[in-house]
């Protein structure tokens, strides 16, 4: 389990943002970087949500370098709530502080963070660039998710009363995309986060990343 690492702070387009940066002791200094993005500011959540720690902790035992940051207005993130579109300008200015030039990187969000991962990835470019795309409760009804690539993870919880299944699965369908439902999860994933974490740690390079 991953201690709690002290908050650095960058930039971000209305002012300063929270991070938290995790590594491995036996990362290697040019490793990969992932990016977390959390759930809805508006209904608590924050970069110390249980899903997006554990998305953070597969990402670390994967050996990237991972981001969890508080959007705009949550935490000590400067700023206000800005219905997902600044969220999205929040997540790219992360991305231009800890990321180099050229580094693979991977992107992850739960709930409304899937839809910002979406957008995040949609603009980073195409494998390899991105090398895994992870969406778990993509908050398919309420934003605008972005097209993503043949390969991303969507992993979705069979008995979720806030994304319901169906939504998730016509979405997915609609893009030829597979999902992977946990059978009797809620939103949260309650008692199944070791499982979620074990997902993700055996997902694929999205495809043109493997070579």
């Amino acid at each position: 389990m991953l201690s709690r690492t002290p908050s650095v702070f960058v930039d971000g387009p209305v002012g300063r943002l929270q991070c938290v940066v995790e590594a491995s002791v036996s990362a290697a200094t040019d490793a990969p970087l992932a990016v977390v993005c959390h759930p809805h500011p508006l209904h608590g959540g924050s970069l110390d949500n249980k899903v997006a720690q554990t998305l953070a902790r597969a990402f670390v035992a994967l050996g990237y370098r991972t981001v969890r940051f508080n959007f705009r207005g949550v935490g000590e993130s400067d700023g206000a709530w800005d219905e997902g579109r600044g969220e999205v300008d929040d997540a790219l200015a992360v991305v231009s502080a800890f990321r180099a030039a050229q580094q693979p990187m991977a992107v992850a969000g739960f709930s409304f963070g899937a839809y910002v991962a979406s957008q995040l990835a949609s603009r980073i470019g195409e494998p390899p660039a991105l090398q895994r795309l992870v969406l778990v409760g993509p908050a398919v009804d309420t934003f605008a998710m972005a097209g993503v690539p043949a390969g991303t993870l969507i992993v979705q919880g069979q008995s979720d009363d806030v994304v319901p299944l169906d939504s998730v699965l016509r979405w997915a369908q609609s893009q030829s995309l597979a999902v992977t439902v946990l059978p009797g999860a809620g939103h949260f994933f309650h008692g199944q986060l070791g499982l979620l974490k074990q997902i993700v740690m055996s997902s694929a390079l999205l495809p043109s990343a493997e070579a």
